[in-house]
């Protein structure tokens, strides 16, 4: 039996692989993806050019960075963060979401990046008017380590990579917590890699930022910062 995409890409028809008659379909609900900026395009065109060699690989990612920071500062803006560095894959089994020493956990390059990153924020003078986490440790460290505030826990932005089954109503949450957000400064989410690609589709490293603006629900990719 075989999957086959329908119309408006939001259903999908099961069909018997002996006679091809269709048993039934579900519906597969639409993952929204941040759209590109004026100056996201100009960002992928600067790396273009940067990889046949016409623009230097540093000046382009020096000038997303700059406009990436720009847009934080100048408010409104959402900084959805991956954890730093935690060595491993998933959690060890025995996994306790109240017990630290059952999870992965940062390293100690990971929470020197963590407070890294917080610095930059300070001397670029990023005003945070809110910091929200996974209740995960790792991210919960990430987040303290920043020293950008006082650190929310939030089940929207916890792990789903052992409940697939919580995937589309957590990233449909995490989806409305970014359309909301209407506050003068910026908001930091730290959060996984897995719920940064639901959502996204960007797959980031260990302590990258994605600046989002909300668009009345849209999310406009602003630019990435690879810490």
């Amino acid at each position: 039996m075989v999957w086959t995409r329908l119309k408006a890409r939001r259903y999908f028809c099961r069909y018997d692989g002996m006679n091809g008659h269709p048993l039934f379909t579900r519906e597969v609900p639409m993952i929204r993806r941040p759209t590109l900026s004026l100056h996201a395009f100009s960002m992928l065109a600067l790396l273009l050019l940067a990889a046949i060699g016409l623009v230097a690989p540093r000046d382009a990612e020096a000038q997303e960075d700059n406009a990436a920071w720009a847009a934080l500062a100048s408010g409104g803006h959402v900084a959805l963060m991956r954890h730093a560095l935690a060595p491993g894959t998933g959690d060890p089994a025995g996994f306790a979401l109240d017990d630290c020493a059952t999870q992965r956990n940062l390293s100690a390059e990971g929470r020197a990046q963590a407070r890294a990153i917080g610095e930059r924020f300070r001397e670029r003078g990023i005003a945070v008017t809110e910091v929200r986490a996974s209740r995960w440790c790792r991210c919960l460290d990430t987040a303290e380590l920043l020293g950008l505030g006082e650190v929310i826990p939030t089940p929207a932005l916890d792990s789903f990579f052992r409940d697939r089954g919580a995937a589309e109503r957590q990233t449909r949450e995490l989806g409305e917590l970014i359309d909301a957000w209407n506050g003068e400064g910026a908001l930091v989410l730290v959060t996984h890699q897995v719920n940064i690609t639901a959502l996204t589709g960007v797959y980031p490293r260990s302590g990258e930022i994605l600046v989002l603006a909300p668009e009345g629900g849209a999310l406009e990719l602003v630019g990435r910062l690879k810490n």
